[in-house]
């Protein structure tokens, strides 16, 4: 069985579990989890139907039906011609199927409004949820193969990181967009595919934005740069955040804040264990911000899931009292930020493990470079 027929498995077990007929899934992360199938979202009908009880189903283009045989474990691949309606093949399938289409449905959060409305004008009497109800919970505990993806992702920036440690003076002087794009040239160099967001690069007084991206200001001697940046492997992202002086010596007040922002990342390191809430994590990084006095310029929460969205649960933030299990995987990404002046950020993934946590990422924290 693969990674992919074993998850579609569990997800039928859930939908059993939370009494729901079916999911319908189209071009997604959720179809990527389940199928292997990375598409974008089109026009067409491209659905991934996965019955509680019984085999799923694809309901695809023509053009689509020899290259899903072939590339996907799913054996039922039924499509439709151009000339056809794909609502009535819809109709045929659950037809055909187990599923009541008076009770309960989920359909893929992020399927389109028009796609949605279509089903809900197809089976009135069913009742609509969202497919996260099922895989949320699947998706939060990563299996082996995607810990494998995400820590050869980490790898790779940490190669990076290193390099552009190398880099010190020869830094100086290039605008951020320029380093921004030596930052994806050596991703892809060491084995990355692009990158799994647009990175930030934050000289100076742009640091203190933490989700400015980059732009012309020019690098300077002295000062900290803000990189967060990451690529992807077999379809896995990574996401780290490193505050580096290229050449100089950085104020005294910014060596401080450095110090401070990476012994709270150490503490919500520590404090990263099977049946801790996430709050609790949030809130070991917060105070020893808080306790230096800089507590209300750490503007955003410590961390967020990743998987295979960038952004997903669980999320490390104040208030959030979902437990964590082994296998759930989040960044550790506290940050202070003063305006105008310059911003220092250090982040990290951590894997939960069944007595503590793994770190994903190595590279160097030191601000300083060679």
């Amino acid at each position: 069985m693969t990674p992919f027929e074993r998850r579609t498995r569990a997800c039928q077990q859930r939908l059993r579990d939370q009494k729901a007929e079916a999911v319908v899934l189209f071009p997604s992360r959720n179809l990527q989890y389940t199928t292997s199938v990375v598409e974008e979202p089109s026009e067409r009908h491209l659905f991934f139907i996965v019955p509680a009880r019984g085999e799923p189903v694809f309901v695809v283009p023509e053009l689509y039906g020899e290259q899903l045989r072939a590339e996907t474990w799913v054996a039922d691949v039924r499509t439709w011609a151009d000339s056809d309606d794909p609502l009535t093949l819809i109709k045929t399938v659950v037809e055909d199927s187990s599923i009541d289409p008076q009770n309960r449905l989920l359909v893929d959060d992020t399927m389109g409004a028009r796609f949605t409305q279509e089903l809900r004008s197809l089976f009135p009497a069913a009742t609509f949820g969202l497919a996260s109800e099922v895989l949320g919970p699947l998706r939060r505990r990563k299996d082996d193969a995607e810990l494998d993806a995400l820590r050869a992702a980490a790898t790779i920036t940490d190669e990076v990181v290193a390099s552009l440690r190398e880099l010190g003076s020869d830094a100086v002087g290039l605008t951020e967009t320029e380093l921004a794009a030596v930052i994806e040239k050596q991703l892809q160099a060491a084995g990355g595919t692009g990158v799994s967001f647009a990175p930030i690069i934050g000289s100076g007084p742009n640091g203190a934005d933490p989700h400015h991206r980059h732009g012309d200001r020019e690098i300077r001697a002295g000062e900290p740069v803000v990189l967060d940046f990451g690529t992807r492997a077999d379809g896995y992202p990574s996401d780290q955040t490193r505050t580096l002086v290229f050449d100089g010596n950085p104020p005294a007040a910014v060596a401080d804040v450095h110090e401070i922002v990476r012994n709270a990342q150490a503490a919500a390191v520590d404090a990263v264990a099977p049946g801790v809430t996430a709050s609790a994590v949030d809130d070991a990084a917060r105070d020893v911000i808080e306790s230096a006095g800089y507590g209300e310029q750490f503007i955003h929460r410590t961390g967020h899931g990743v998987g295979l969205d960038v952004h997903e649960e669980p999320y490390i933030v104040a208030d959030n009292d979902r437990t964590l299990k082994p296998g759930m995987v989040f960044s550790i990404e506290p940050g202070v930020y003063v305006p105008g002046e310059f911003g220092v950020r250090i982040e990290d993934l951590v894997v939960v493990t069944e007595d503590g946590c793994e770190r994903l990422n190595h590279a160097d924290r030191g601000l300083g470079c060679k």
